[in-house]
C-alpha cells in the first residue's frame, strides 16, 4: 500500500523492509510539532494531505498526553507504521498524484496517530501479505477495511472501526438479471482471494448446491481492481464487495456498473494488532474513543460520505 511520512530515523530502515517484502512505500509531509512523551524530545506529527476531505479535521487534532504516555515507547522513536491497501474508494484510494494514500482508513490512521502523539507511515500491501506483516512486526496494524471474523482473530486482535456490509457489482442495465444471492447459481462471480467477499461466495454456492441449483463459479483474485475487471470486461457477470465500495464505483459513469446491498451482511471492520501487543491494542482503542467522543471521528466519516458506518464505540474484537 502507500506510506504517508517517515520519520527521519526510521525512513532507511522501513524503506528497506518494505521493499524486500515487497511492499510500496512513499514519503508524506509533516510539520507540526507536538512534545508526545510529557517534554522530553519533541515529535513533528504529519500533515494530511491537500487532497485527503478531511484534512482539516485531522491537523487539527493534538495529542492526547494521557494516552500518548501510555502508548508503546516505540511510536515515538519509530512512529506509528500502517499498512492497508490502495485502490478501494472511499476507503482507500490515491490522490492524483498516483502515489499518495487518501481515504476513510489512512485519515483514521493519520487521527489515531496524532491522537497518540506519533508520526505515521502507511505502506501499501497485497490484502493476504498484511496480516502476516503485522505478526512478523513489520508494520503494527493494518486497517484496510478488513472485516473482524471469529477466523481472523485467531491470528490478530481487532479494535473495530465501522459498521459495514456487502454489495454487488453488475454491468450497468443488469444484463444477467441477478436480483440477489438467489441469482447468482449458474454464474460466474469474482472476488478477492482469502476476503470476506469470497467467504459470501462460497457460502452463496453452497446453498446453490443445497437446492439442487447449477453451482457458483468463482473466480478469485488478489485485489478488488482485478476482481472488478472481470464484470466490465465480460468475463463474470458479477463481483462481491462491500457495499460502500460498490456504490463508489457505480458512481463513476465511465465504469458502467450498477451496486446493490447485500442485505444481513452488516458486520464490523477492525484495525488488527497482534495479540500479545496489549499496550498498542489499548492506545489505539483508546486512541479511537477519544475521536468518537471529541467528534472527529463523525466528522471523518462525514468527508467521506460514510456517516451510516458509525460505531458508538471502540469495541475490541466484536465480529461473531
Amino acid at each position: 500500500m502507500n506510506i504517508r511520512t517517515l520519520s527521519a530515523l526510521a525512513a532507511g530502515a522501513l524503506l528497506a523492509a518494505t521493499t524486500a517484502c515487497g511492499a510500496q512505500s512513499l514519503d508524506g509531509g509533516g510539520d507540526a510539532a507536538a512534545p508526545a512523551d510529557g517534554g522530553a524530545a519533541a515529535v513533528t506529527l504529519d500533515q494530511a494531505p491537500t487532497e485527503e476531505k478531511a484534512a482539516d479535521v485531522i491537523n487539527a487534532i493534538t495529542p492526547d498526553q494521557a494516552l500518548a504516555a501510555k502508548a508503546p515507547a516505540r511510536l515515538k522513536t519509530q512512529g506509528l507504521k500502517v499498512v492497508t491497501s490502495v485502490g478501494y474508494p472511499p476507503m482507500e484510494l490515491y490522490a492524483s498524484d498516483g502515489k499518495t494514500a487518501i481515504g476513510f482508513d489512512p485519515a483514521l490512521a493519520r487521527a489515531i496517530a496524532r491522537k497518540l502523539g506519533a508520526k505515521v507511515t502507511i505502506s501499501d500491501e497485497e490484502f493476504n501479505s498484511q496480516i502476516p506483516g503485522v505478526l512478523t512486526g513489520r508494520y503494527d496494524f493494518v486497517i484496510s477495511s478488513m472485516s473482524d471474523t471469529p477466523d481472523r482473530q485467531k491470528q490478530v486482535t481487532f479494535v473495530d472501526y465501522v459498521q459495514a456490509g456487502a454489495g454487488l457489482l453488475v454491468k450497468k442495465g443488469n444484463p444477467a438479471k441477478i436480483g440477489g444471492p438467489a441469482d447468482l447459481c449458474g454464474k460466474t462471480v469474482s472476488v478477492v482471494d482469502n476476503g470476506s467477499s469470497m467467504e459470501l461466495a462460497e457460502g452463496y454456492d453452497a446453498d446453490c448446491k443445497k437446492a439442487g441449483k447449477t453451482a457458483v463459479n468463482i473466480l478469485k483474485f488478489p485485489g478488488d481492481q482485478e476482481a472488478l475487471i472481470q464484470v466490465t470486461g465480460g468475463r463474470a457477470q458479477a463481483t462481491i464487495t462491500d457495499y460502500v465500495v460498490a456504490a463508489s464505483k457505480a458512481a463513476d459513469p465511465k465504469l458502467e456498473v450498477e451496486a446493490m446491498a447485500l442485505e444481513g451482511t452488516e458486520s464490523p471492520w477492525g484495525i488488527g494488532m497482534k495479540p500479545d501487543d496489549k499496550e498498542l491494542v489499548d492506545s489505539v482503542k483508546g486512541a479511537l474513543d477519544s475521536l468518537i467522543t471529541g467528534g472527529e471521528y463523525a466528522k471523518l466519516l462525514k468527508a467521506w460520505n460514510l456517516d451510516k458506518l458509525a460505531v458508538q464505540s471502540a469495541v475490541v474484537n466484536g465480529g461473531k
